[in-house]
């Protein structure tokens, strides 16, 4: 992990303006944001205290990193307070629902920093708010105690109507209960090219640790996943930290969001499918077995899926037409049925649902590729099942692909984290990221 110790810059005005009692021999701010500590040969080295950018400077890009450096001495505080642009926007809706789906209360524009083992460089964690002015104070101290001051003030490059990167929906939302498989999925408005930097805005918090990755599907999709499924019952937050982050060239991330979930119980369902039964097993118990009826398999299309399901959303009445999966309802294999109980497990049209007509329940596959049950089984596995519970199918030849539905599990983890940008583990501690979100020549 990139984090190892850091100073809290905070956009608190009254922070900001806090009186420092200085040495003596502390003097008056030197030009170009720097400030020395000690004027005379029995005062002990100076401290000069260099801030970037400097102060004055105009539209920086919101993804440079602020970097405060004191020769000869060690930084002892940094603050930053940003205002105007989307700064102020996030400070306003701090504590509320941030979007529709993002849910509750965006992290601010709070800006953390990591200090070298030296203590003398310290670098922003995050990227800026666009469009905003910035100013940064800093201090520091040279080996006799003697602080120094320096100040910055500049403004950052606003993002343009059109080109500011928005999070167009999530899921899960914040306040749901999910299942241990549940992925974290976070779609935007617009295509992203630095998906590095991207990845690196999103941080991933849980209460149990774990290793995980993103991966990303298209352009506008981006998912998170732990290495095994999420350990039940626990707390996950996600930070969105998108503000300032550089989506493509000219394109800017304008609004930070926070995400709150709970991972609930441990329940995992399977069915093999030539012996026409589920097993549901919750918190490693088995719970019950129920007879089944797969897809019939006389074509591909009729075959139910192999491999890693999760149920991803239940209706408890469901109309299933097949002119949605390109067969017309008049036709001999065309059907439109009035249904109970659907839950889908993936986006070919797979559901388990109630289907009193099926008389060979437990016996044969005679269904379009869903998995018929009894209308009492039906509804207990719908009032039981949360989004993201794992389901296992085994035993047909159609595997489910790995973006078919949220079939993310199907990738195994060393191909997961090798199709992540950042190539690296991002684990859940809340200690930062793999790597910078800043640009890249910075």
């Amino acid at each position: 992990m990139k984090v190892r110790a850091r100073l809290a810059a905070a956009r608190d005005v009254g922070l900001v303006g806090l009186v420092l009692v200085l040495a003596a021999a502390c003097t008056g701010q030197g030009g170009g944001g720097s400030q020395s500590a000690g004027g005379g040969e029995d005062t002990g080295p100076a401290v000069d205290v260099r801030i970037s950018p400097k102060d004055g400077t105009s539209e920086v890009a919101p993804n440079l990193p602020v970097t405060v450096e004191a020769a000869d001495g060690t930084i002892t505080d940094v603050r930053i307070e940003q205002t105007g642009g989307t700064a102020d926007q996030s400070a306003q809706g701090a504590g509320q629902s941030a979007s529709p789906t993002a849910g509750d209360g965006a992290p601010d524009h709070e800006i953390t920093g990591t200090l070298s083992e030296d203590e003398s460089t310290w670098v922003s964690d995050w990227n800026l708010a666009p469009g905003s002015t910035v100013t940064v104070t800093a201090t520091a101290e040279n080996s006799d105690g003697e602080q120094a001051e320096a100040v910055s003030e500049f403004s950052t490059e606003p993002a343009a109507e059109g080109n500011r990167l928005e999070l167009q929906s999530n899921f899960p939302t914040s306040g749901q209960t999910v299942g241990v498989g549940m992925p974290v999925i976070v779609n935007f408005d617009l295509p992203v090219e630095n998906k590095a930097q991207v990845e690196n805005s999103m941080e991933v918090t849980s209460e149990h640790t774990v290793d995980g990755a993103w991966n990303w599907f298209g352009d506008q999709t981006a998912v998170f996943r732990p290495k095994e499924y999420w350990q039940p019952y626990q707390h996950v937050t996600v930070d969105l930290r998108l503000a300032g982050v550089q989506a493509s060239e000219g394109v800017y991330g304008v609004e930070n969001h926070q995400l709150n979930f709970e991972v609930g119980r441990e329940q995992i369902s399977t069915i093999e499918d030539s012996e026409h039964t589920m097993t549901v097993e919750r918190d490693g118990e088995s719970l019950k077995t129920f007879p089944i009826s797969n897809g019939r398999a006389d074509v591909r299309k009729y075959t139910t899926t192999s491999g890693i399901h999760l149920t991803m959303e239940k209706y408890e009445h469901l109309v299933m037409d097949s002119s949605t999966t390109g067969i017309p309802v008049d036709s001999p294999e065309g059907y439109k049925l009035d249904v109970e109980y659907a839950v889908r497990f993936s986006n070919s049209g797979e559901f388990t649902h109630a289907a009193p007509w099926n008389g060979r329940l437990g016996e044969s596959n005679e269904s379009h590729g869903c998995t018929n049950m009894s209308n009492a089984d039906a509804k207990w596995f719908y009032e039981q099942s949360l989004m993201g519970d794992p389901l296992v199918i085994t035993g047909t030849d159609r595997q489910l692909e790995v973006d078919n539905g949220w079939g993310y599990w199907q990738r195994p983890w060393e191909e997961w984290l090798a199709n992540s940008p950042t190539g690296e583990p991002d684990t859940t501690d809340g200690n930062g990221t793999p790597g910078s979100v800043h640009a890249e020549e910075a």
